[in-house]
């Protein structure tokens, strides 16, 4: 399929459509009865051009695009009372999950460099323990000892703890995403960096025979944090890709329009920080067995992944609902 060509026959439409959509949401009372035929005769025929791209091109730029149109198309159509709190339930329900899967190569991409990295700590520790101070930022090292692990951490204030991960974790995020703007390479740093960190406590514990316990107490809020990180790294990732690989846009145009998307890719992982932030501040430190923080993280796990197949199999039928 010649992407190029499709583009050029059909975006004049598109165009249009976007135009009546600005006019329907802000000038309804103005609007003709040509206005609305129109429009739906603009719905049909970009839903049909959205169905040609997801069956030859899924995971193309534009696909997410006509994708997004044919939403907010299919939204004012069927304008429900709340707009505002159905807007934000189909973003996080629906069209997030779809964004995920559009650009999960990217998100997966950024995975492997984490566990690149994650796999270079584990192997130096192992090799040698004294490297340890070498990862760790600042005097870390001299405070990690395994043997303590599971020690009751006091009278810490479960809520202070919990806002105070939540807001590192999210600052992580926003700088894997912006580090996009330098091509990728700040994203790359910080996603291979994270993993050392990661590789070389693993390295530790394990030789201490602590294994068990640091997995259990990494893995409840673990399993959130890093699926958030990675979506936000993966964010980062694609900006930096389509300023080297803009395709039949204009290099400045898609770069802007990849940050856009790429920001709403980081929107939708504040939800991940924020309940990452609780089961680390009041799960993790818990007295639960550790057993029990091992289902829990299995049910984070379950969680995600039905999450994500609810998100776009409704969204598949919202689609054919609207062809």
């Amino acid at each position: 399929m010649d992407i190029t060509r499709f583009i050029r026959e059909h975006k004049s439409q598109w165009t249009e459509l976007e135009e009546l959509l600005k006019q329907l949401t802000k000038r309804k009372n103005r609007l003709q009865a040509s206005h609305i035929n129109r429009f739906t005769e603009l719905y049909k025929a970009v839903s049909a051009h959205l169905a040609t791209l997801q069956t030859h091109l899924p995971a193309d730029e534009t696909t997410v695009y006509l994708n997004h149109l044919i939403s907010q198309a299919h939204n004012t159509m069927y304008q429900e009372s709340n707009k505002s709190t159905t807007q934000l339930r189909t973003f996080f329900l629906h069209y997030f999950p779809s964004l995920i899967q559009a650009r999960g190569l990217f998100v997966g991409f950024a995975l492997l460099l984490f566990l690149l990295g994650g796999l270079l700590g584990f192997l130096s520790v192992w090799k040698d323990p004294l490297n340890l101070s070498l990862i760790m930022p600042g005097g870390m090292a001299e405070n990690i000892d395994p043997s303590k692990t599971a020690d009751p951490r006091g009278d810490i204030h479960s809520p202070l703890v919990s806002t105070a991960i939540m807001t590192n974790n999210i600052r992580v995020a926003i700088l894997a995403f912006i580090s996009g703007v330098t091509l990728g390479i700040g994203t790359i740093y910080l996603m291979v960096s994270n993993g050392l960190l990661i590789g070389a406590l693993a390295a530790v514990f394990m030789q201490s025979g602590k294994s068990y316990v640091f997995w259990a107490y990494i893995l409840p809020h673990g399993i959130i944090e890093l699926t958030a990180i990675f979506i936000a790294g993966g964010a980062g990732l694609y900006m930096g890709y389509r300023f080297f690989v803009p395709g039949p846009y204009p290099r400045k145009l898609l770069f802007l329009e990849s940050a856009k998307e790429s920001a709403q890719l980081l929107i939708g992982t504040i939800p991940l920080f924020v309940i990452a932030g609780i089961i680390e501040g009041y799960i993790t430190p818990s007295t639960l067995s550790l057993e029990m923080k091992y289902v829990i993280a299995g049910a984070t796990l379950l969680i995600l992944v039905l999450y994500y197949l609810y998100g776009n199999s409704k969204r598949s039928k919202q689609k054919q609902l609207t062809l």
